[in-house]
């Protein structure tokens, strides 16, 4: 599926962001006062940079470029053709205030005010691989906490099996919606256990600042160990289910994509070979990693046969 062209916005490797710089420059700015002062939702207590976890660290390159991660991403509801387009697409998006509804399985189904839940959860900083399902792939500096954190806040059922996530659905401000006949809003997935893993983040942030719009703002999912669609953008609706939900994907390519779709170097996509990644911005090649590289973190979830 992806043919190397080189992009407009490329530059040579020498040139990309050392890991060591990145987190150099994180620092001096912190202490300058200059990285986040104040939180993305008004509130006077900082929320960026926040405090770094390293505990999940896997073999990684050097973390993405800033500009890069941002300039390259699939979402669909802003442009189903391209990537580097979207960064341009997301003006009008509104994300503040932003409220998410809990239903089906929970103790209290109700609608929560992501600001109100940003005081109740502390934020701290993972670095991550984040692979896609077309083979490219970035290491990014994300901010958020743990999924875990939040489902304990809502209190599921013990019937609750599975959670479904719901993103946002604004026609008038993603004009891309109105370009490809998908079933929107788009909607995702996981298994109750790989909700709790202490991997699975819902992300606010990146790079010590806000969440910019075009990599899922206000506040998204990252399951590292999945392919990019496993991790859905500007969640709108979280829902506790008994049995396992549909998925965006799923329900449109059964035979491509898989409700786990973990990444597994020696299963092929029916298209192309996922034997290989490719590094974001340079497109550099390099093996890709069993689950992401995180199989001594996540492979005791499944047996085997799960991607």
């Amino acid at each position: 599926m992806l043919i190397r062209v080189p992009e407009g916005w490329e530059i040579p490797e020498r040139e990309a962001t050392p890991e060591a710089a990145f987190w150099n420059r994180r620092q001096v700015l912190k202490a300058a006062g200059l990285a986040a002062g104040a939180s993305l939702f008004g509130d006077s207590k900082p929320l960026y940079p926040a405090p770094q976890n390293n505990e999940f660290s896997v073999p990684s390159a050097a973390v993405t470029p800033d500009w890069a991660a941002g300039g390259y991403n699939n979402y669909y509801e802003f442009d189903p053709y391209g990537k580097e387009t979207v960064k341009d697409l997301v003006d009008k998006f509104v994300i503040s205030p932003w409220k998410i509804q809990v239903s089906g399985l929970v103790k209290e189904p109700q609608t929560y005010d992501l600001d109100d839940l940003l005081k109740k959860i502390p934020l701290q900083e993972r670095v991550y691989r984040f692979r896609c399902v077309e083979r490219w792939a970035m290491v990014v500096p994300w901010t958020g906490f743990p999924l875990a954190s939040l489902i304990k806040l809502l209190e599921p059922k013990p019937s609750a099996k599975f959670i479904r996530f719901v993103t946002v659905s604004r026609p008038k401000e993603m004009p891309g919606m109105a370009k490809a006949p998908y079933p929107w809003p788009y909607f995702e997935g996981l298994r109750m256990d790989e909700a709790m893993h202490p991997l699975t983040m819902m992300v606010t942030g990146s790079y010590g600042k806000p969440l910019p719009k075009q990599n899922g703002a206000p506040v998204r999912v990252i399951v590292p160990w999945k392919y990019g669609y496993k991790s859905p953008k500007s969640i709108a609706k979280i829902e506790f289910t008994s049995g396992e939900p549909p998925t965006f994907w799923n329900r449109l390519q059964e035979r491509e994509y898989g409700f786990y779709s973990n990444v597994e170097p020696k299963k092929p996509h029916p298209r192309w070979s996922q034997a290989y990644e490719q590094l974001i911005p340079t497109m550099e090649r390099r093996p890709t990693l069993q689950y992401n590289g995180y199989e001594k973190f996540v492979a005791g979830l499944y047996n085997g046969k799960e991607f």
